[in-house]
C-alpha cells in the first residue's frame, strides 16, 4: 500500500491578523510575531482578518501576509492573486499552506 502523509494531525492553526496596511504594490495583512509557533509546515491554517481593508482601495491589488520578517504572497487556484476584490470582508478565511513548496493558497 501507498503510505500518505497526514496533515494537520493536531488540529487546525488559527492566526488573528494584526493589521492591514495599503502600499502601491499590495495590500499587506500583518500577524503577531508570536502566531509563527502554531503554523505547521504543511496544513491547512484559519486565519481571521480582524481589520477591514480600507474602503476605496484598488480592487486588483494583490494581498500579502507577514509575519516575523517574511511576506508571502497570497494565492487562489491556478496560482492566481488572491486580490482586495476577492476580499469579502473581515471575518474567518481557509488557506492552505506549504512552506516547503512556497504556498499560500485561499480556499473558496
Amino acid at each position: 500500500m501507498f503510505r500518505l502523509p497526514f496533515v494537520n494531525q493536531n488540529g487546525i492553526a488559527i492566526l488573528d491578523s494584526t493589521s492591514v496596511s495599503v502600499g502601491t504594490e499590495a495590500v499587506t495583512v500583518s500577524f503577531s510575531e508570536s502566531s509563527n509557533r502554531w503554523v505547521p509546515t504543511r496544513g491547512l491554517v484559519l486565519v481571521d482578518l480582524v481589520s477591514a481593508i480600507p474602503a476605496g482601495t484598488t480592487d486588483t491589488l494583490p494581498i500579502v501576509f507577514s509575519m516575523n520578517g517574511f511576506t508571502a504572497n497570497v494565492t487562489t487556484y491556478n496560482g492566481e492573486n488572491w486580490t482586495v476584490a476577492d476580499v469579502a470582508g473581515t471575518g474567518f478565511y481557509l488557506l492552505y499552506y506549504d512552506r516547503w513548496k512556497n504556498i499560500l493558497q485561499v480556499l473558496n
